[in-house]
């Protein structure tokens, strides 16, 4: 309809934005203060200065809700812990301000210096025997990772930082009124790990309570109205005690802080069987995710109490696509005629933080895709002018509303996204392809014969570090200034002289270190069709770590090898085995923004098809591993078990599709990513590889269990070196790590190599570190004096 359904305005809300800068202002703020090149004051600045820029950017675009306290220095996650004290004993906090140095110790560990942290600054004695990182896993089925809480019987809890009504007071002195936004109690204590056998961190709850209210008396004291408060537990499978748990905190706040207006933010999924939960909650607003679950609309739309304000994440906070309004104005106008504007307001489906910035810095995308994208500043102008539309009629925003709808149209009929050849080739695709020639025992006494490695064989996950030479050289080539011969010619250096040093420190099995590539999705996806790329599409994937993900806009084959004239030049370098290093289907698309036009399992398998092409390359020119790296494969894992299925059965069968078409002799790894392997160990042992590696540093090997009581059949290399950390591990430690492998998993599965790739590592913590694996290795191998003990 044409015509306002009140004089009112409809509320618009960000929910949460990105926060490291149109230019990555804040990387270059944090690993200039890491590095010792400024100090904390500069840093903090730098940071105001980005959270001014955000609350600027919002104002401008007509945002009405602007968060505040979504902007973190690390992780949102470990912020909440600082705030209400849940430091470790190691870290040596007694109490007071946590300083940077404890908080940083925390995000990435500390070398061991006594009185210094691994940047160089002075504080004092807080972890000054040197401490590792707390362990990170992903946010959800993001790929944004956070800080996991750790939590120990005779937990206490107590306001460590003010940081949310700090930012609050921050912002309303240069003059906005923005909504605090905090992660939930309940939410909070799920993603946390217990460190002490039987505490369930939910027990904790009474305890954590008075510390928020704590925050929250503040955040009102100093004049904020309405307060976010992120649940996003509610999407999962709960149970009663974790519903029970739900229900004391949102009453203890109500009845603490009456008139304080609390938003319930859930998302990346549907509420589900938490619904009737969550509208019983004493709260005045409720986030819905309508991109992810737009089926929720309804049932809450009737359900939720006259008065409950209605959030409608009808933007997709997690992709890069255009909305198509008019079809969402067909959706929104019935529920905002039947609320009214004072009783709905309109929002992403999550927090921006998962998109990049600014479309309009992308100058050179092909036309017809950009006009298909929408970036954090595009979808802010969606909202607004969704809100426009349903406050005052569609014929105040017309012209926006036609190019919306139009961009649609072409992007559905467009030549571009669409294969006829990509199609046939997919239809011809048979049950055999997807299975191994022979079992893996047969396999295994196969490739034993070819490669004759030792006990303990060691090797590393891939990647080297890109060091600021490597880095300049790939920005001079990429500018134009360095031509295709030089650039090569220098990789080349690169890639032997790290050959040579592998052979020289006694490593078993080397790699080439991807010098020529930016990224471990990127570098494959610039070489396959379907993708586009951005030049400054970064978005966030922890502290400073950021990537550009790929743009899977349409139909995917490989024209031409990808990989193989570079394996070979390495391999030509070194008698010892050489491995291919590629990323699978799985790890493409889960890293990747994810065409939302056809299913998921059809884009996987499209990808699984040009890798398996890649793979009979690989092999056909002697190579005789090949590792397809499937570091994303858990984190696609739906929310909810009941679908946990359906998503396994293909991504599994895409491994096996790109995998399954080699010899007995060629053998196969992958590598995961900080997984809790226990609740999909099975099909993990349907990938049949022959050797898997896996994050286990920082869970002491505890992620093993899952192996052994399942009794897993192939080879594992249990990850012995954190390399999210600057922290370089003795041989001591590595050594009593797998010690502890041993003891999970008989010795000849075992291999030994570090967590992930060490491409984000400085070669002054790479070089000892790895000197000391291979040392840790030889201590175990059976005729060694450590081994005879």
């Amino acid at each position: 309809m044409n015509f306002p359904y009140s004089s009112g305005t409809v509320p618009v809300s960000t929910l949460g934005t990105p926060r490291i800068g149109p230019r990555r202002e804040l990387k270059a703020a944090l690993e200039d203060y890491w590095a010792g090149r400024s100090g904390a004051q500069t840093l903090l600045d730098s940071a105001a200065r980005l959270r001014a820029a955000n609350w600027a950017r919002q104002k401008a675009l007509g945002v009405t809700n602007i968060p505040s306290n979504d902007f973190s220095l690390y992780d949102h996650v470990l912020d909440t812990a600082v705030m209400v004290g849940a430091i470790p004993k190691a870290y040596g906090w007694s109490g007071g301000p946590v300083s940077l140095d404890t908080y940083f110790a925390m995000a990435r560990g500390s070398q061991g210096a006594a009185g210094a942290c691994a940047h160089g600054h002075d504080h004092g004695q807080e972890h000054g025997h040197g401490v590792p990182a707390l362990e990170m896993t992903k946010w959800f089925d993001t790929n944004y990772h956070y800080m996991v809480p750790e939590f120990s019987a005779g937990q206490r809890f107590t306001l460590a930082s003010t940081k949310p009504v700090d930012e609050y007071r921050e912002a309303k002195a240069l003059g906005y009124q923005t909504r605090p936004v905090l992660l939930g109690p309940v939410t909070f204590l799920k993603l946390g790990k217990a460190k002490d056998p039987g505490l369930d961190p939910l027990s904790l709850l009474g305890d954590l309570l008075p510390v928020y209210v704590e925050v929250l008396r503040r955040l009102a004291a100093s004049g904020a109205e309405w307060v976010q408060m992120d649940e996003p537990c509610l999407v999962l499978d709960l149970d009663e005690p974790t519903r029970a748990a739900l229900r004391e905190a949102y009453g203890f706040f109500a009845h603490a802080l009456p008139r304080l207006k609390i938003i319930l933010t859930a998302y990346f999924g549907e509420l589900g069987d938490n619904l009737d939960t969550a509208l019983a909650l004493p709260v005045a607003g409720l986030h819905l995710d309508l991109a992810r679950a737009p089926e929720q609309l309804r049932p809450v739309s009737e359900k939720a109490r006259a008065g409950l304000v209605l959030s409608l994440g009808v933007i997709d906070g997690r992709n890069v696509w255009r909305a198509d309004l008019p079809k969402l104005l067909d959706a929104l106008e019935p529920v905002v005629r039947r609320r009214g504007t004072d009783h709905v307001e309109i929002a992403p489906s999550c927090s921006l933080l998962h998109v990049p910035i600014d479309l309009e810095r992308e100058i050179e995308l092909d036309p017809d895709v950009k006009s298909w994208l929408a970036f954090a500043v595009q979808k802010m102008d969606e909202l607004t002018t969704l809100a426009t539309a349903l406050a005052g009629g569609r014929e105040v925003v017309l012209s926006k509303l036609m190019a919306s709808g139009a961009a649609a149209d072409a992007r559905r009929a467009s030549a571009k996204v669409h294969s006829s050849a990509v199609a046939a080739r997919l239809a011809a695709v048979t049950p055999n392809m997807t299975q191994r020639r022979s079992p893996f025992p047969v396999r295994a006494e196969a490739q034993h014969h070819r490669l004759r490695l030792p006990p303990f064989p060691t090797t590393t996950i891939g990647s080297f570090p890109q060091t600021a030479e490597v880095r300049k050289a790939r920005a001079a080539h990429g500018k134009g200034e360095l031509g295709d011969a030089a650039y090569e010619a220098f990789l080349k250096q690169e890639t032997a002289a790290a050959i040579r040093w592998q052979d020289e420190i006694g490593l078993d099995v080397l790699v080439h270190g991807e010098f020529e590539r930016n990224d471990m999705v990127q570098y494959f996806g610039e070489q396959l069709s379907g993708f586009a790329f951005t030049r400054h599409g970064w978005v966030q994937s922890y502290g400073s770590r950021y990537v550009r993900p790929p743009i899977l806009f349409g139909d995917v084959a490989r024209p031409a090898p990808m990989t193989v004239e570079w394996w070979k030049f390495a391999q030509s370098v070194t008698h010892k085995p050489m491995k291919g290093m590629l990323t699978g289907p799985v790890t493409i698309l889960n890293w990747s923004f994810v065409r939302d036009d056809v299913p998921r399992s059809l884009a996987c398998r499209q990808i699984a098809l040009a890798i398996r092409d890649e793979v009979a390359d690989l092999e056909k020119a002697g190579a005789a591993m090949i590792q397809i790296d499937e570091a994303a494969i858990r984190e696609g894992l739906p929310l909810r078990r009941a679908d946990w299925d359906a998503y396994l059965g293909w991504a599994v069968e895409s491994f096996r599709l790109c995998a399954s078409g080699v010899a007995d002799a060629t053998q196969i790894h992958t590598h995961m990513c900080y997984s809790e392997f226990n609740d999909i160990i099975a099909a993990i042992a349907a990938m049949d590889a022959d050797v898997i590696s896996i994050e286990t540093s920082r869970s002491k090997m505890e992620l093993l269990e899952a192996f052994v009581s399942y009794r897993y059949p192939n080879e594992i290399g249990p990850g012995v070196y954190d390399i999210h950390s600057p922290r370089v591990p003795s041989v001591e430690e590595m050594e009593e790590l797998l010690v502890r492998a041993t003891q999970r998993l008989r010795p000849e599965q075992v291999w030994v190599n570090p967590d992930c790739g060490l491409k984000t590592r400085k070669w002054e913590e790479v070089r000892p570190a790895l000197v000391n694996m291979v040392e840790a290795a030889r201590r175990l191998r059976p005729g060694t004096a450590r081994a005879a003990e």
